[in-house]
Parts: C-alpha cells; sequence; structure tokens
C-alpha cells in the first residue's frame, strides 16, 4: 500500500510543486487550497499532512489543532516563508511533527517527509505491536573492570553467606541482589525486596519482625514479617544505612541466629534467609561516626563492590544499544560525535543517569540518529576534536555536526550528501571550507 500524504497551501503553484516533487519518491499526492476544505473530508485516510501556515480562510495553526483534536495520531509538517522562533515553538507545542521554512528544495522536502514518516511507523511499532516478553534484569558490559565483577559475583551466588553491596547511586545495586538470588540454587524461592529509606523506622521494625493482634494501636490482626515471608530464600535490604541503629541491633540479633519474634508476641521462630543488603553511603564513615553499628558490618561476610560508569566506559555503546532496545526504539542510532560526547562525559548518576538521558534524547529529537545538538547541554564537548575553544554558536555547531555526519553517512560522496541535507552541492562545498572539513584517508 502506498504512502498518501495531502498538500494544504491557498498558493496552487506551492501545491503542484510538492506534489511533483513528493511524487518523484513514489508518494501518493492529493492538492488543496483551503484548510476549511480538507476538514469537510476525513483526514485518516492520509499518512501525513503538509499545510502551509499563512493562509486567508484558516491559518496552519488553527488546522493543526483541528487535526490534533480529531485525528491525533496523524503526522503534520508546517511550512511557511515567514519562518521566526515563536512560530515554529508554538507549532511544535500544538504538536507539528516538524517544520520547515521556505524556499526549500525538492530533495529538503523529501528527507523531512522520510524522516517523519520514519518516526511515526516507530511510534507505531510501540503502539501497536507486541509487548516484548519481559526480560529478566541481566548486567551488560564486557569490559575487564566489569568481568572482574561478573567473577565475584559467581564465586559468591550460592553461598549462604550474607553480602553487602556497596556502589554509587544508579550503578545497578539492586539488579547485583537479584542477580546473586538467579545465579543461586534458592532461585525458585522467594526474593524480597525492603526499601530501608521508604519506610519509617518504626514500621520498618514490624514489617521485617512482624507483629500479633493488639501489638500496637491499629495491629486488629496478626502480620507475618518480611523476614518469613522470604524463608529460604533471599532478603535484599536497600539502603541499609537509612536504619536505625536500634533497629540495626534487632537485625544483628536476627543474623546472628535466625530467630524471629513478632512484635507482642512470645513465640520464637528460627528461619534461614540469606540477606542481601546495598549501601547509599560510604558504609566505613558511616561506621566511623557510630551511624552504622561495626558489629552489623562485620556480619557481611563478602562486600561486593559495583563500579560507577565512570570505571568501564568501554561498554557505553553497548549499554546504549541496549536500553534503546528496551525502550522501543532498536533503530535509533548514536553518531560518532554523540558518542565522543557521552563517552567524555562523567556520569554521576551512572546508568541511571544514561537512561534518563536516552529518554530525554527520544523524547526530544524527531530524528533517527542522534547527534550531539540532542544531548542535554552539559554533555555537549565545549571544545573540537583539536582542543581548541569553538568561536560557533550553537546553531552553526548543529550544522557542522549534521553536515559532517551526513558526508561520513554517504563516505563523503558531496552530491548525496548535499541530497542527504537538502541543499546544493554549491553550499555544501562551501560549508566543507567553512568548517575545515577534511576527509580522513583510511590506511
Amino acid at each position: 500500500m502506498s504512502i498518501r500524504i495531502i498538500v494544504i497551501d491557498d498558493d496552487a503553484v506551492a501545491c503542484e510543486f510538492l506534489q511533483e516533487a513528493l511524487r518523484r519518491a513514489d508518494y501518493d499526492v492529493d492538492i488543496c487550497t483551503s484548510a476549511r476544505d480538507v476538514l469537510k473530508g476525513d483526514l485518516s485516510r492520509y499518512d501525513l499532512v503538509i499545510s502551509d501556515i499563512r493562509m486567508p480562510d484558516m491559518d496552519g495553526l488553527q488546522l493543526l489543532r483541528r487535526i490534533h483534536q480529531q485525528w491525533p495520531a496523524l503526522p503534520v509538517i508546517l511550512m511557511t516563508a515567514y519562518g521566526s522562533l515563536e512560530s515554529t515553538m508554538e507549532a511544535l507545542q500544538l504538536g507539528a511533527w516538524d517544520y520547515i521554512s521556505k524556499p526549500f528544495s525538492p530533495e529538503a522536502i523529501r528527507n523531512m517527509v522520510k524522516k517523519v514518516l520514519g518516526m511515526r511507523e516507530l511510534q507505531r511499532h510501540r503502539s501497536q505491536g507486541s509487548p516484548a516478553e519481559k526480560e529478566e534484569p541481566r548486567f551488560i558490559g564486557s569490559s575487564a573492570t566489569m568481568v572482574e565483577f561478573y567473577k565475584q559475583l559467581v564465586r559468591v551466588a550460592d553461598a549462604w553467606a550474607s553480602v553487602l553491596i556497596e556502589g554509587e547511586s544508579g550503578t545497578g545495586k539492586e539488579l547485583t541482589a537479584r542477580s546473586l538470588h538467579q545465579l543461586s540454587s534458592r532461585r525458585d524461592k522467594p526474593f524480597v525486596v525492603v526499601h530501608c529509606g521508604a519506610i519509617p523506622d518504626n514500621l520498618l521494625e514490624s514489617e521485617l519482625f512482624g507483629y500479633e493482634k493488639g501489638a500496637f494501636t491499629g495491629a486488629d490482626h496478626s502480620h507475618r514479617g518480611l523476614l518469613e515471608s522470604a524463608e529460604a530464600g533471599t532478603i535484599f535490604l536497600d539502603e541499609i544505612t537509612e536504619m536505625s541503629t536500634a533497629l540495626q541491633g534487632k537485625l544483628l540479633r536476627f543474623m546472628q541466629n535466625g530467630e524471629v519474634r513478632h512484635l507482642g508476641g512470645h513465640e520464637v521462630r528460627r528461619i534461614q534467609v540469606r540477606v542481601v543488603a546495598a549501601a547509599n553511603r560510604n558504609i566505613d564513615e558511616e561506621t566511623a561516626s557510630d551511624r552504622f553499628r561495626a558489629d552489623l558490618l562485620y556480619r557481611f561476610v563478602v562486600r561486593l563492590h559495583m563500579p560507577a560508569l565512570r570505571e568501564h566506559k568501554e561498554d557505553l555503546p553497548q549499554l546504549m544499544e541496549s536500553l534503546l532496545k528496551k525502550m522501543g526504539y532498536p533503530t535509533v542510532r548514536i553518531s560518532d560525535e554523540a558518542m565522543e560526547c557521552l563517552m567524555a562525559y562523567n556520569w554521576p548518576g551512572n546508568v541511571r543517569e544514561l537512561e534518563n538521558v536516552l529518554q530525554q534524547t527520544l523524547l526530544l529529537s524527531p530524528f533517527l540518529i542522534i547527534l550531539p545538538e540532542h544531548l542535554p547541554e552539559r554533555m555537549r564537548l565545549k571544545t573540537p576534536a583539536g582542543g581548541k575553544e569553538s568561536a560557533l554558536t550553537p546553531l552553526e555547531g548543529a550544522e557542522r555536526d549534521q553536515i559532517l555526519q551526513a558526508l561520513k553517512t554517504t563516505d563523503w560522496n558531496q552530491s548525496r550528501a548535499a541530497a542527504f541535507l537538502g541543499i546544493d552541492r554549491k553550499t555544501l562545498r562551501a560549508r566543507i571550507q567553512r568548517y575545515g572539513f577534511v576527509r580522513e584517508e583510511s590506511n
């Protein structure tokens, strides 16, 4: 089935120009010189709307509002000879998929249509496609740092020894705990997660150890604690440094003898549970400051350090590929220049920050390839590869990166690169000279 496009412009000559330009790309194109007349029909039969903004009976922004109300999934490209930042922002806020200023070349509009239709297919795949099978969380990375970490994980996985996982926020401490459980012979037994920092201390004790009816106001029934719920399996105590020293003492007694007694009760029950904990603060500093009990610290037989992302940046490409696939964008790619920016960044938020950055970039960028200008400002390189401070404006820098990427994509074929960018070869050659591009010869 061919792609159907409708073009709306009060200038009949402009309509015919676009119709011819897009038919050369094998699109089925209808034209109309009135926005009001277009709305009398059913636009759901079209795959794309291209509309001028300045029209006498109803302008393009008004048309966009009506389309967004009646056919919210229908992509719209707006065009105008009076481009401004204000009109661009309003168009995008109202739901336009892209915006092009007149005059433009046939190649430019064909490239924009191709890009918008590509993004539409991605969105359709995510909304209508079969939901992906839920995969068990797993580590991504083949660097020497991560390989050494995997070795430690495997060595201790099947033991009953208690484990303390240390590392910065966002490194994947809960994933480590789950991996310890899944790699053990207890994988079919319960895995119970307790976020110590999210539960008030007085409630945390009753949640961990359980309580009898009448133990405190509101206890109108007996309650089995989380430690009992994890019997024969693993309990993961996240942010254990948020636990009060008094409750740490009670946890210590359980780790010493495996005995549980409900609050308000007298019966003592012995259970076997593997305790895995994660520290969100420096545990040695907390112990030295008497905010964490040293005797409880010594109950953790194994201390695993989760590497920060900056310690294994060589895993970034693999991590990003996996995250893009997980988010439903397996065909989106990272340009070499954008990857250079990401590799130079220090990643204080680790893998969690990386996932956040990708979500933000995919939301704000309508492109199938991520370029440096699509990344958050803090991640863009402040200097060019040669190390000299750049005198380019942000817009010039974005243009430079787009042109360089087009040249690399087309193997430095200037005719194809110019067509890809929607400019003529003369303009491209001028830009190449201006930005000092020199093709790197392959060895």
